[in-house]
């Protein structure tokens, strides 16, 4: 972890303002300033269409009755990708963009979930084992489910 507080808050910040002078020196101070802000407007729209496709896949998820556990992170992943776009520089916005993309957002996806969902289902598994939140354990060999269920009628459903 202070690996990586040390590269955000240390390396990026003089990797972009590398690249903002190494930028300016070829085309000139006012045409990079026209190109940061430019970046920018053209990433938060691109951050507000994206971010209503997401909200869409979200709730249609919601309505076909399935968990949008892959709606969630492309929803976070596009708030992260926002925040890079007001972080001016080229580079945070050049991986804000990539975060924009559908295709590279899959990749980015895919490589957190094969990253952290082991860890995450241990971790459940490890809570479940333990009884974490119940009033009694669970017992790891009854496949029993206490509860109750009302039928309802898929047709009457809006």
């Amino acid at each position: 972890m202070p690996v990586l507080l040390l590269l955000a808050f240390i390396v990026v910040p003089i990797v972009e303002l590398y690249v903002i002078l190494q930028v300016g020196q070829e085309i000139g101070v006012l045409w990079t300033i026209v190109l940061l802000i430019a970046d920018s407007v053209l990433g938060s729209l691109l951050m507000r269409s994206q971010g209503r496709a997401a909200w869409r896949r979200f709730n249609d998820a919601l309505a076909q009755r399935r968990v949008p556990a892959r709606e969630v992170l492309d929803g976070m992943l596009i708030i992260f990708a926002g925040a890079l776009l007001l972080t001016p520089g080229f580079v945070t916005d050049l991986v804000g963009l990539s975060l924009l993309a559908p295709p590279t957002r899959a990749i980015v996806r895919g490589l957190l979930v094969s990253r952290f969902a082991g860890p995450m289902v241990a971790a459940g598994m490890a809570a479940r084992r333990r009884g974490r939140g119940r009033e009694r354990p669970v017992d790891e060999d009854s496949a029993d489910v206490e509860g109750s269920a009302t039928e309802v009628d898929p047709r009457a459903l809006p």
